[in-house]
């Protein structure tokens, strides 16, 4: 794995030796950025959106936004196997300070409540055999944290036949491979 564009363009994101975490692939992780800056469904500036990337494992999706010159990223994980590669990648950095990491459960504690922003993009990136999604996205619904015109990109598997919320829209959808990525935005 590595970065694909911006100034971290080329680095090499560490990857994890077990396969509780499957990291995004290059090649999906392109074509959702692709998707983002090239669709006329959605308009995302990354240089001042504020993105959160949920169960974001070695931080793929989230290095990816701050090599693009995003304003901040929050990552959620609790994965104890993959948190030292997730803050080994974002060490590497260097100069980078405008992210975050939060090692907490995003079933089990209140974590929205504590979060001072609201994001242009939600990544999700839950293991396939989750099914809390829906309760997940009435959370991130509650509790207002993605902004009026943000959207929610989910990583899931093909076959997967998740619901989503009345007040939520897919925009777009694309496989690749095994891989199915959903773009959510709210109902206009």
């Amino acid at each position: 794995m590595r970065v694909i564009s911006g100034s971290f363009k080329g680095r090499k994101i560490l990857e994890p030796k077990d396969r509780n975490t499957r990291p995004l692939k290059d090649l999906t992780k392109e074509s959702i950025f692709n998707i983002i800056k090239h669709s006329n469904k959605f308009k995302i500036n990354f240089s001042n959106s504020y993105i959160l990337d949920l169960f974001s494992g070695v931080g793929s999706f989230g290095i990816e936004c701050l090599s693009r010159g995003v304003e901040k990223v929050i990552f959620i994980e609790n994965y104890h196997g993959v948190i030292p590669l997730l803050k080994k990648n974002l060490y590497g950095l260097k100069s980078v300070e405008n992210y975050e990491i939060i090692e907490k459960d995003i079933y089990n504690e209140n974590i929205f409540s504590k979060l001072n922003n609201k994001f242009d993009i939600i990544f999700l990136d839950p293991p396939y055999k989750n099914k809390n999604l829906e309760n997940l996205l009435n959370k991130i619904d509650d509790q207002k944290i993605l902004k009026k015109n943000g959207i929610i990109i989910l990583h899931r598997h093909k076959s997967e036949a998740d619901s989503f919320p009345p007040n939520f829209q897919i925009i777009e959808q694309k496989v690749y491979g095994i891989s199915k990525i959903i773009f959510l935005s709210y109902l206009n």
